[in-house]
């Protein structure tokens, strides 16, 4: 691999791209993004690979995501996680907090450069979304104090961004970000790598999606996640990474 920037990202469907889907169904996502506006930024070719995995938790992304991400001898690795552990009422904040903890040092060890990343912030449109809001805010405080001593860390604080947090930077599930949300995130990722993003990036235009309300949201997008937890399946079984091996991408323009 010749590339000067090797560039691997790990997490749950923020990272994977759930919600910003293209024409023939695969999720795109701010990490998709980040990688083509770097390398238009560089002009020149990087080096990148996801192998986030919707539905994941965070103990789960860390167990089965980070080493083979290391393997891979990238320059950089991003790494967010928790959110779904958030919506559990018995996830321990502190350990969410000591798993950011555990990627840094393996990341020091083994000479890479992380990028942490705080989830955007959903609590507005959600069914108890007060709860949302509090737990989001002591994960992305206990984080953020875990990191602070840390200036070589890139991070890319999403939680607190007002603007991200309203309902037109959201999909119909209300839980994950539209293409115009990715946007966003993925613009905020280049500037803390030193590279301004397309100006139009921190605001596309917004979609005229109808959204769905009422008992007809429960159906659609509660109740499914309701099963899964009874069941103990997850929306990412049978779902692989989707760039488990280094992708060249290369500039456009």
């Amino acid at each position: 691999m010749t590339s000067s920037v090797r560039y691997v990202a790990i997490g749950d469907s923020f990272t994977e791209g759930v919600g910003d889907e293209l024409p023939d169904g695969r999720p795109r996502g701010w990490a998709d993004l980040v990688a083509q506006g770097w390398a238009d930024a560089l002009g020149e070719p990087i080096a990148y690979a996801n192998l986030a995995i919707r539905g994941r938790l965070i103990e789960p992304i860390v167990a089965g995501q980070l080493e083979p991400a290391l393997a891979l001898k990238p320059t950089h690795l991003s790494f967010n996680g928790g959110g779904n552990d958030m919506l559990r009422p018995r996830t321990s904040i502190a350990h969410v907090a000591d798993l950011f903890s555990t990627v840094l040092r393996r990341c020091d060890e083994e000479g890479v450069i992380l990028i942490a990343l705080s989830g955007a912030n959903p609590s507005r449109q959600l069914p108890l979304g007060r709860v949302v809001q509090r737990r989001g805010d002591l994960l992305a405080a206990a984080v953020e104090e875990r990191l602070h001593t840390r200036p070589d860390v890139v991070t890319a604080w999403n939680w607190p961004d007002v603007e991200l947090g309203s309902p037109g930077y959201w999909s119909e599930d209300r839980l994950h970000m539209n293409a115009r949300g990715h946007h966003r995130v993925a613009a905020r990722v280049l500037g803390a790598l030193g590279h301004e993003a397309p100006p139009e990036w921190w605001s596309l235009p917004a979609s005229d999606v109808v959204r769905i309300g009422g008992a007809a949201y429960y159906r659609a997008h509660v109740l499914p996640w309701v099963r899964r937890r009874l069941t103990g399946t997850s929306s990412g079984d049978g779902h692989a990474a989707k760039y488990a091996r280094w992708e060249t991408i290369a500039p456009v323009g």
